[in-house]
């Protein structure tokens, strides 16, 4: 995969190649005129010695004395015959040395510059379909040979990728060295056939020059030398890139155990990110972000300079199930409003998106040591997280005041009472290894559909504008709550208060590594007949969760009629130890109404 900053250095490249062939075609139009010019002088001093000689054949009416002129006319006969040897000459070594090796330069690097180039095109289209296709793997385990397949198919995109951009590579670099003497050893033979051509005739270059022209070829000749030891080089690292293990280019190689860095505070590679293009349509489109700061760009391909996605401070960050998609995130604002959705592609790299995710969102850019300070923290919420073996200590430490009271009974009687020791459940019996943990309220795709369904806002008052909710108009209690949802999993059995225990320790060890520290809020809606959760936002309720508050009015409506408490008291549930199950013992106020609860913040 090519990065955006390898792309735009190799745009600098593809630029200097584009402008130098535009600038050889230039220049071997200027050569070619030069030696045109030169083939014409040749025919020219031809023509111009057969002209000389040819003044003796005219029958000049007054062409008595002219002897003399045509002695001289054959004399300069002679020497334009030489100079078009010398011409002919010439002109041959200027094909030779001037022009031939301007159109070999063409003909030959420039032309497998851009062949190189074309091929390296469609290897990169061929791994963008390749990593298309893999990214549309389903979960299903039954599907795990086509998973294989894909993944070589994937592999051998990328080898063939890789191979085609190091041989493309290798030309542009190439490049920078032949166009240096290909624009030097044209202008060298040009010179040497001008002074071959002038020697005879007068001294048109001193030996000064003669020294420079051996001091400009010993320059080519040393940079041949370098072309060779470079080109060694590039031969050398190709052989030992190309001889790692095909693991290396296979995507989520290390599934089993990846090697995580969670103490990022800043990360860059390729997403696929969700769109929605309907009311039930979306669309992926693999891109490249990386964080800047406290904000997530995202750079298409082709743009000069990335552009602002997401405002992370404050934000929260999960791992979600998103349309049968592995390794997929969500943002969310510091609003509580769903952001965008994003997938990785392996677990590796979406655990790190994650976590720098949750450690910029915290601002540790913004400290003096930011690698420190994260390492800290990161370090301090797995050292918070204790695994508890055995349920009886936490009961214990949770519970001080009851035991010493037990033993101060023990210590009246003067006997010992022997105890039964009942066997406390394992973690295992409680909840099954694996349980996926749900951080949110509402999932994504739940929320999707809600606001597909069109929602009918709720007052947190109870007050509707039709009889959707009846019960608010005779409800003897009305409060709201301010609550926030700290997670849920399924569980084997809820017979226990130990379960409780062992849940709320997996979420907040599970908050803890993933570094998972906001909650959503919601308002908690308490009237006689039922409990709701409101979204504090849109006002839209999310669940409600039960209606046997219903039965405290039903209490309080038949107090001042005996037999008819009776019988609903016998109506009423009892628990373990014989006890009934009242929904409100508040003591009345002087009027013999149900006193009032203030709403309090907590959280749940």
């Amino acid at each position: 995969m090519t990065t955006p900053q390898t792309r735009s250095l190799l745009s600098v490249f593809e630029e200097d190649a584009g402008t130098l062939t535009d600038y050889t075609n230039q220049l071997l139009q200027a050569m070619q005129r030069v030696y045109g010019a030169q083939n014409e002088m040749c025919l020219a001093t031809q023509q111009l010695s057969k002209q000389l000689l040819a003044y003796e054949k005219q029958n000049f009416a007054l062409g008595k004395g002219d002897e003399e002129v045509i002695s001289t006319l054959h004399y300069f006969s002679k020497v334009v015959d030489e100079l078009n040897l010398l011409h002919t000459e010439l002109a041959k070594q200027l094909a030779d040395t001037m022009v031939l090796p301007i159109i070999q330069f063409r003909e030959k690097d420039l032309t497998e510059v851009s062949t190189l180039k074309d091929l390296f095109g469609l290897a990169s289209n061929e791994h963008d379909l390749s990593m298309a296709k893999y990214s549309r793997l389903p979960k299903k385990k039954e599907n795990e040979k086509v998973k294989t397949e894909v993944g070589k198919e994937v592999a051998a995109a990328r080898r063939k990728q890789h191979l085609s951009s190091l041989q493309y590579y290798c030309a542009l670099n190439a490049l920078q060295y032949r166009k240096q003497m290909a624009m030097m050893e044209p202008m060298i033979g040009f010179a040497h056939g001008q002074i071959n051509f002038f020697k005879k005739g007068a001294e048109m270059f001193s030996k000064r020059m003669d020294s420079f022209l051996s001091s400009v070829a010993d320059m080519v000749q040393s940079i041949q030398v370098e072309l060779e030891a470079e080109a060694e080089k590039m031969r050398v690292s190709q052989q030992e890139l190309l001889s790692v293990d095909e693991s290396v280019y296979t995507p989520d190689s290390d599934v089993a155990a990846p090697q995580i860095n969670r103490n990022l505070i800043q990360k860059a590679g390729y997403l696929n990110l969700r769109n929605k293009t309907g009311l039930v349509t979306t669309t992926w489109e693999r891109l490249y972000f990386f964080t800047q700061g406290g904000n997530l760009m995202c750079q298409p391909r082709g743009a000069v300079a990335g552009g602002l996605i997401q405002d992370l401070d404050n934000c929260s960050v999960m791992a979600v199930d998103c349309e049968d998609r592995r390794y997929c995130f969500q943002i969310t604002t510091p609003n509580g409003k769903s952001g965008i959705i994003l997938q990785a592609e392996s677990r590796k790299e979406n655990e790190e998106w994650i976590c720098a995710i949750n450690n910029i969102s915290r601002q540790i850019y913004l400290t003096d040591n930011p690698e420190a300070v994260a390492i800290k923290l990161n370090q301090t919420a797995l050292q918070a997280v204790t695994p508890i073996t055995s349920f009886g200590k936490k009961q214990e430490s949770s519970c001080p005041s009851q035991n010493l009271k037990n033993s101060e009974m023990e210590n009246e009687n003067d006997k010992i009472v022997p105890k039964a020791t009942a066997s406390l459940p394992e973690a295992e019996e409680l909840i099954a290894p694996g349980t996926p943990i749900q951080f949110d309220i509402v999932l994504p795709a739940t929320e999707f559909l809600d606001q597909n369904r069109g929602s009918r806002r709720t007052n947190p008052f109870g007050e509707t504008e039709d009889e959707s909710f009846p019960e608010a108009e005779d409800s003897l209690l009305q409060q709201m709550f301010i609550v926030r949802f700290l997670g849920s999993m399924a569980v084997k059995t809820d017979s226990t208060t130990e379960v409780i225990y062992e849940a709320m320790r997996q979420v907040l060890a599970a908050r803890a590594i993933h570094n998972i520290f906001r909650m959503t809020e919601s308002h908690l809606m308490v009237t006689s007949q039922s409990l709701r959760l409101i979204d504090p936002q849109t006002q839209v309720s999310r669940a409600n969760i039960c209606y046997a508050i219903n039965l405290g009015k039903e209490i309080i409506e038949v107090q001042k009629d005996p037999e008819a408490l009776a019988q609903l008291m016998l109506s009423i549930p009892l628990t373990n130890d014989g006890k009934y199950v009242l929904l409100n013992d508040q003591p009345d106020d002087d009027d013999g109404n149900p006193n009032e609860h203030r709403g309090a913040e907590s959280e749940a």
